[in-house]
């Protein structure tokens, strides 16, 4: 059964033909045709309204069909559409239809042979049309729910630690609650200063081996109501919270910091050490706050001095709060 509403553009500068097309249509029941009476206005018309079928003369004025064929594929490109093709042409001939096609028509109807051709191919290019432009729309809404659930992914696949996106999420909350409640929280960053060394000599499962036992570990070495997180590929953090800002000292993160560092991981390819460093940052509820994004970046900030003696680098926010903002 043809889709009577199928959108139908002809574009031709010779009116007669234009008219046979259309009378055609009309009769067989299309009800959604326009015309141009040269290639300029058509592309015009089409991106005011995609259509689904273009039958243009291949010998136009000023742009052929064979031009226009090539803009009306820029714009579907532009609008994530499908427009089929269909030259009207006198030409026979295989290298004159195999440029066509090169150049993106889709089929062709001999004006000698018009009055039978036109309506089966328009039954093929509705058919046709319609299934292209279905599966750019479930391709589209396949990216559109991919991206959605990018946007609220909170787990490293890898490690199945909470990522960069919970990790901030969680602090925020900690954030809040030390406002609110009192007591201090605290961001520890740990960073593997030699992951890129061991990429050049490990493969990629050994590297994921690794990568999965420090996460594991740091599963052990944290407290219940912590969160480790795994950051970036060799960073991870953890995110806690303290009676006191006094409670946030090298001593009280030394066993995390130890428990990474000082011990090899078993993998397939026999135990591997990492060097890491660790920087913390803790605040409590005292003025001015920080947001999670800046007890962020002043662990950051200090992780270089960690990586220079391979220890822990304990800041308070109060300490480094107008270094940060600057």
């Amino acid at each position: 059964m043809p889709n009577l509403d199928l959108p139908i553009l002809v574009v031709d500068d010779a009116k007669f033909s234009s008219t046979v097309i259309g009378k055609t249509l009309t009769k067989s029941g299309y009800r959604d045709i326009r015309f141009a009476n040269n290639a300029q206005k058509a592309l015009e018309m089409i991106e005011s309204r995609p259509v689904s079928v273009l039958i243009a003369d291949w010998l136009m004025p000023e742009m052929d069909g064979l031009e226009m064929a090539a803009r009306v594929r820029q714009v579907d490109e532009q609008i994530n559409h499908f427009t089929y093709v269909i030259l009207l042409t006198a030409k026979e001939g295989v290298e004159a239809l195999s440029e066509a096609f090169d150049r993106g028509v889709d089929d062709f109807i001999y004006k000698s042979d018009m009055s039978k051709q036109l309506l089966p191919r328009i039954f093929a290019a509705d058919r046709i049309a319609d299934m292209q432009n279905s599966l750019l729309l479930a391709n589209q809404l396949l990216l559109e729910n991919n991206k959605e659930l990018e946007e609220k992914n909170i787990i490293d696949l890898e490690t199945g630690l909470g990522n960069q996106r919970y990790c901030l999420r969680r602090l925020s909350e900690n954030l809040r609650e030390t406002e609110a409640r009192g007591g201090a929280s605290s961001y520890l960053l740990i960073g593997i200063k030699n992951w890129q060394q061991l990429k050049s000599q490990y493969s990629p499962a050994i590297m994921e081996e690794i990568a999965v036992g420090v996460s594991r570990r740091l599963r052990h070495l944290i407290r219940p109501m912590d969160a480790a997180c795994r950051i970036s590929e060799n960073q991870f953090a953890v995110v806690t919270q303290f009676k006191s800002l006094d409670h946030c000292t090298v001593s009280c993160f030394r066993r995390i910091h130890e428990g990474i560092s000082l011990k090899a991981f078993k993998t397939t390819a026999g135990f591997i050490s990492i060097a890491a460093g660790t920087s913390v940052c803790a605040a409590d509820n005292q003025e001015p706050m920080p947001t999670a994004h800046q007890l962020e970046k002043a662990a950051f900030k200090k992780i270089p001095y960690a990586y220079e003696t391979g220890s822990i680098f304990v800041s308070r926010w109060f300490e480094v709060a107008d270094e940060i903002a600057n």
